[in-house]
């Protein structure tokens, strides 16, 4: 017996080295073994569905912890963590990634890009990492300085490391890569500061560039010996005017979605938003400006251009269309039909031909008003008269900047037909600028800006829209575009999205995981996580058991107000007993004493507009990051400039800022600062920011 049993050990030991070496490739993709979680979306169709149906709405209330991990990084925690041959691979903030024993949580590797700190103020929306791809023996992850890298997955040690991107353009990498045919397809980000948006084809063996598509024009004229130069010589150039873009690049980068489907053959981007977002500055307001706000279909092999659907012409809101893309066979018209399906940030759900690109349908999937509906014949939207904010007007539209639909994963269940959609409401404000000056590196929205500070007086006053903001969990019909059921939340950003032929969908929101009845709604069980989790979680099963697996940690765009808590990994199992000790209790930062301060001889109502450019999108009025109104190193004028503009701190993420401004305005921003620790009430963790 004993001798069987050491057979039985060495023969499964075996058959896991021998899956190790086959590593995972299309075939295995396709195939999408339901015990496992190889790819983003799970699948190339990225669903974000599993055929397991272990945990179901009978057993769902018996999920508890088996394990869990936590992590060096205290920021936004965005990664979907993906399994193979029994390991569980992630990512976290600052782009490192960990890999797991799945089934007990013993940690096996991990890995440090030593992503400089000083890159984190290129990131407009924290220094989240939405996690890596396999692909034959190695996993591939993006960093947030812009490169590429391929390790061992059995080891973590690094293949190659290329750096996809101008170094000494405010490029930055957040999004997850995705393989196919031996091409690691990576996009990037940066747009609100200014840079040129692009997708590029590393060879998966080599790390050597195989193609790469550009989504604006060259603002020199010259073509790039790119795979899109033939579409914008014939198509897309023609649709820009002359404008800030040829200084800013134009903006429009891949910053997460990539889609690949072997049905087609075709590779579908989404593509962002322009520099400035403003329309009437980026390109006099004339044009459409492709490729911005467009879903684009390419061919892998070579990066050519096949078709396009621009959701937003002329985008001037930060309308991005970089949100998840999806694939799914749909009976339209009575005719099974392969759909492209996208809810962008502009509100309206989209169903297109995924071979041709022709509209299907577009509705509202939340309240909208900065347009009436999209038209199906031409495509675009019938915009409403005040949504461009031209000639001296303003525009307080829903939706804003943060979108109906932002970055968190969607998921579609095939048996129910529907699609969930981690929804936003929320209202933006937009104003023509009384003067815009494109500044390379910094925050370049063309908005006008509020002047704050003792002798400030607003041309305006911003509408508070906090009464708006609130997030919703949409079971969405794409075939009749209707919603069948919902969940509304108090507050706007929530999770992504898991469904599971268990009739379930796993959604995080108010620091709980929710498991609801993928048909009626109904919450089935709740698991308090101590923390916000804005990720979504995976599913996978080892030994006949089935897995929850979930990153837990908030930031993100438009999440920055909540304390800072280091990033857990929980991985759930029915009967799990497992309890996290709670965590600790955020460390309230008291008032300062103003007595202690040197004076400052700054203006500070000139200090409150650079803070408000150069500032305010990373320390906000919030408490994530630090909060510089109870901040000691605003007391003296030494210690301030020497963090603010010699970056004392750059390695904890506090870039310096000489290259932008001087002494004099660095004592402005300290006069500032010290007016608002004396006049402002202390924010709550739960308030949140404006959206810019």
């Amino acid at each position: 017996m004993q001798s069987w049993v050491r057979w039985a050990a060495v023969i499964g030991a075996v058959l896991v080295a021998a899956a190790c070496s086959r590593g995972v490739d299309g075939r295995r993709i396709e195939a999408a073994d339901a015990s496992e979680w190889l790819s983003y979306g799970r699948t190339y169709d990225e669903q974000r569905f599993s055929p397991l149906k272990q945990i179901d709405t009978a057993t769902v209330g018996k999920l508890g912890v088996a394990w869990w991990a936590e992590f060096d990084t205290d920021r936004g925690q965005e990664a979907t963590p993906l399994v193979a041959d029994g390991v569980l691979y992630t990512t976290t903030a600052w782009s490192k990634v960990a890999a797991f024993d799945a089934k007990t949580g013993k940690p096996l590797w991990k890995y440090d890009p030593k992503v400089p700190g000083e890159a984190g103020f290129n990131a407009c929306c924290d220094v989240v990492n939405r996690g890596a791809a396999l692909w034959k023996g190695r996993l591939y992850v993006g960093t947030l300085d812009g490169r590429l890298v391929a390790l061992d997955a059995k080891t973590g040690q690094v293949a190659w490391d290329v750096q996809t991107t101008d170094k000494s353009r405010p490029y930055t990498i957040t999004g997850a890569p995705r393989v196919v045919d031996g091409k690691v397809l990576i996009g990037n980000g940066g747009a609100e500061y200014g840079v040129r948006g692009y997708v590029s084809a590393y060879d998966a063996a080599s790390g050597k560039l195989a193609w790469r598509f550009y989504t604006t024009p060259n603002p020199t004229g010259a073509p790039d010996g790119a795979a899109s130069d033939k579409v914008f010589r014939e198509k897309a150039t023609a649709t820009w005017s002359d404008g800030v873009w040829k200084e800013s690049g134009g903006g429009g980068t891949v910053w997460d979605a990539i889609t690949y489907d072997p049905q087609t053959g075709l590779v579908y981007i989404g593509v962002g938003n322009g520099t400035p977002w403003n329309h009437k500055l980026r390109s006099g307001g004339k044009g459409d400006n492709l490729f911005l706000a467009s879903i684009v279909a390419l061919r892998p092999d070579t990066g050519e251009y096949v078709w396009h659907y621009q959701t937003t012409p002329g985008e001037s809101w930060d309308y991005t269309a970089t949100q998840h893309i999806m694939l799914a066979d749909l009976l339209i018209a009575g005719k099974p039909t392969r759909v492209v399906m996208q809810a962008p940030k502009n509100g309206f759900f989209y169903v297109l031909d995924a071979r041709t690109g022709r509209l299907i349908s577009a509705e509202k999937f939340v309240p909208v008003d900065w347009a009436e509906r999209v038209d199906l014949k031409s495509g675009r939207p019938v915009e409403a008269p005040f949504a461009r904010y031209e000639k001296g007007a303003m525009s307080n539209q829903m939706v804003g900047a943060l979108g109906g639909h932002n970055w968190h994963p969607m998921a579609f269940n095939p048996k129910t037909g529907l699609v969930y959609i981690p929804a936003q409401h929320g209202r933006g404000f937009y104003a023509d600028p009384t003067d815009f000056k494109y500044v390379a590196g910094a925050w370049n929205t063309g908005m006008l800006r509020i002047p704050e500070g003792p002798g400030a007086k607003p041309v305006l006053t911003r509408p508070n829209n906090r009464a708006a903001a609130r997030g919703e969990l949409i079971a969405w019909d794409p075939v009749t575009q209707k919603k069948r059921w919902s969940v509304m939340f108090p507050h706007m950003t929530t999770s992504g999205v898991l469904a599971t032929d268990g009739g379930l969908v796993f959604h995080s929101a108010e620091r709980r995981l929710v498991a609801y009845d993928a048909a009626k709604g109904r919450p089935l069980w709740s698991y308090d996580l101590g923390a916000r989790a804005i990720a979504p979680a995976s599913t996978y099963a080892i030994d006949g058991e089935q897995y929850l697996a979930l990153m837990v940690g908030a930031g993100g765009a438009g999440n920055f107000d909540q304390p800072r808590q280091r990033g857990r990994l929980l991985v759930f199992k029915l009967g799990g007993t497992v309890k996290p000790p709670p965590y600790p209790k955020p460390a309230d930062l008291p008032a300062l004493d103003l007595k202690l301060a040197t004076p400052s001889a700054g203006d500070a109502d000139r200090g409150g507009v650079v803070y408000d450019q150069f500032c305010s999108g990373c320390h906000g009025r919030g408490v994530f990051l630090p909060n510089l109104t109870r901040s000691p190193a605003i007391l003296e004028p030494e210690g301030f400039k020497a963090i603010v503009l010699d970056g004392a701190l750059k390695a904890n993420g506090m870039a310096p800022f000489r290259r932008f401004f001087d002494e004099k305005r660095a004592e402005d921003i300290r006069a500032f600062l010290l007016w608002q620790a004396k006049t402002a009430p202390p924010p709550t963790p739960e308030e949140p920011r404006h959206a810019q």
